[in-house]
């Protein structure tokens, strides 16, 4: 049976459910060996409090058939981080596959892997990969050859299943679905501004604002970089 390497990057500021969905998935798929990675095995804060503890660092992390970037507040420093973006590059050369969910693609972007690559990310800044040389794509995951990217938090889980199909087959991927029944029966029609209400859109964006000031600055700095 195949044996798969795959290695979620964790990092301060970020989005837990980025990568604990998906992490959840692949703890379904036979054989699979996960490492959660960081510069240290320090406790990680991530944001809304909780702590992920790392058990691997990127300097003995083996190399990876598998690497996925969640996203998170966390995002601007990992997109100027030389040691991050050279493990990325690194790891991408061999994977089989290099994935991010929400705006870790921000930071695969940073590090030149979608240049002239569809890519997708949460939706309040798809706009924002156009700089780093992606084209960005409708969908809850868009692939484009070896790079997977899943759009906004809940996203990852869509992500991970349709990574786990590629990998060992959709007979495996529906059964891990059906295991942590996964059968989204959202409440209400908001998860997306094509079907929230106007007002509860406006309210969000304006909630955004300062954030995309931050990040259309970070990203202005690394696509002038990248040039």
């Amino acid at each position: 049976m195949t044996q798969y390497r795959i290695g979620l990057l964790a990092f301060p500021a970020m989005t837990q459910l980025d990568l604990t969905g998906p992490l959840q998935v692949f703890a379904g798929l036979p054989n699979a060996e996960t490492h959660v990675l960081w510069k240290t095995l320090d406790p990680i804060k991530t944001h809304g409090g909780l702590t992920l503890v790392p058990d691997t660092t990127l300097a003995d992390c083996p190399q990876l058939d598998v690497i996925c970037v969640p996203g998170g507040t966390g995002v601007l420093d990992l997109m100027d981080d030389p040691e991050v973006l050279s493990f990325l590059r690194t790891q991408a050369t061999e994977a089989t596959f290099v994935g991010s969910i929400c705006t870790g693609a921000l930071v695969l972007g940073a590090a030149g892997l979608l240049r002239g690559k569809k890519a997708t990310t949460h939706w309040a800044w798809t706009d924002l990969l156009v700089p780093l040389g992606a084209i960005p794509s409708e969908g809850r995951v868009v692939r484009d050859g070896k790079f997977m990217t899943g759009g906004g938090v809940t996203a990852g889980i869509d992500f991970a299943l349709t990574m786990v199909a590629e990998l060992a087959g959709q007979d495996i991927a529906e059964s891990i679905q059906l295991g942590i029944e996964y059968a989204p029966a959202p409440p209400f029609e908001s998860g997306s501004p094509d079907t929230a209400r106007p007002e509860i859109l406006a309210a969000v964006r304006t909630r955004m604002t300062s954030t995309r000031v931050e990040r259309e600055a970070r990203v202005a700095k690394v696509a002038a970089a990248m040039a």
